[in-house]
């Protein structure tokens, strides 16, 4: 259990804390679990420590946050959330000319305007995922998953989990439902998505807020079956415990990317901000963050280090299903989606 009881050990500390034994000089604004030595060794090389981190668990509680006043010098938040930090003037663009590796990054993770206009470029992509089926192949036989609707299983009641996160719950839904595009919903796609997680909801024991959480819950046999990232499957797998991550369900899977955001006036150094952007875009820092999460680099330079089989392992390869990708999405509906997500957990 060295991987799940590490993060248990540590979370109560660190989660919405700064680490110890960091530079006084940046805040980074983050994910618990990001804090990987292998990602910030450049910059803990010149300063002496890594940065100072702050943790959140969700999107939308980081960005609330931060619209709140809270202070930090970088944010990491998913790519469906920058328009709301532009929206709100929380950010700047960055000077590219200051991030040599910003030119090997693949070009699909920048392709918005969101990202990247003639104001200047305002996200800096580092990493993704993909969002699928995790269970535990030792209860639960493969054609049971063939199918999203495993999550309206009447067999698994109460031995399933889905993410506190509305983006990822909707991904679900839609696909559960035949929309693998959410850039322009109807609707009737609305509805027949809110219809499906109402259903789903009736078999859902806990919604997981950190992929740690979801681990020790998958690892202690309560639940058999999640609506994972990849982060919760690798740290099972690390453990020993028997789990495997269905990404080819009839209906398909998702894939998300993340990235980091210039605060304005941020409390610390900006000489610092880009030399930690710049030592997370290093080739050499996707092997440190593939092992530790699962989660592939946007550098192409840094993907090129892995094989087919490191991919499929990671559960990052080709899959001959649709794909969700949770790009940038209408902001007021995704701020319904959020609304409704919330009836639906209180069971409305």
């Amino acid at each position: 259990m060295k991987r799940i009881s590490s993060l248990l050990a540590g979370a109560a500390c660190l989660f919405g804390l700064q680490a110890q034994a960091e530079s006084p000089d940046l805040l980074v604004f983050d994910w618990s679990g990001f804090e990987i030595p292998g990602i910030f060794a450049q910059y803990a090389e010149k300063y002496g420590a890594g940065p100072q981190y702050t943790f959140y668990g969700d999107d939308d509680e980081a960005y609330q946050k931060l619209a709140s006043g809270f202070k930090a010098d970088v944010a990491h938040p998913c790519s469906q959330m920058v328009s709301k930090y532009r929206d709100a003037g929380l950010i700047e663009p960055w000077d590219v000319s200051r991030i040599p590796a910003f030119k090997d990054i693949d070009p699909k993770f920048l392709d918005s305007k969101i990202f990247k206009d003639d104001e200047g470029v305002w996200y800096i992509p580092t990493d993704w995922g993909a969002t699928a089926i995790a269970y535990n192949p030792d209860e639960v036989p493969a054609e049971d998953v063939a199918s999203l609707d495993v999550f309206l299983n009447p067999k698994y009641e109460g031995r399933i989990s889905l993410p506190d996160s509305s983006d990822d719950v909707w991904a679900l839904a839609y696909l559960a439902t035949g929309v693998s595009d959410w850039t322009n919903v109807t609707e009737d796609q609305f509805q027949a998505a809110a219809d499906w997680l109402r259903k789903a909801h009736k078999n859902v024991q806990s919604y997981w807020t950190d992929p740690s959480e979801q681990a020790q819950t998958m690892a202690s046999g309560e639940l058999l079956i999640s609506w994972s990232w990849n982060d919760g499957v690798t740290y099972l797998k690390a453990d020993g415990y028997p789990v495997a991550f269905q990404r080819a369900a009839k209906e398909g899977s998702s894939t998300f990317f993340c990235g980091y955001v210039n605060l304005k006036d941020g409390p610390g150094s900006e000489d610092q901000a880009y030399d930690f952007i710049n030592s997370w875009l290093r080739p050499e820092a996707a092997p440190a963050l593939m092992d530790e999460i699962g989660y592939g680099h946007s550098n192409v330079k840094a993907m090129e280090q892995f094989s087919k089989e490191d991919l499929d392992e990671a559960g990052l390869g080709h899959v001959d299903a649709p794909i969700l990708a949770q790009t940038p999405n209408d902001p007021q509906m995704r701020e319904r989606q959020l609304a409704e997500f919330e009836k639906i957990k209180a069971g409305f």
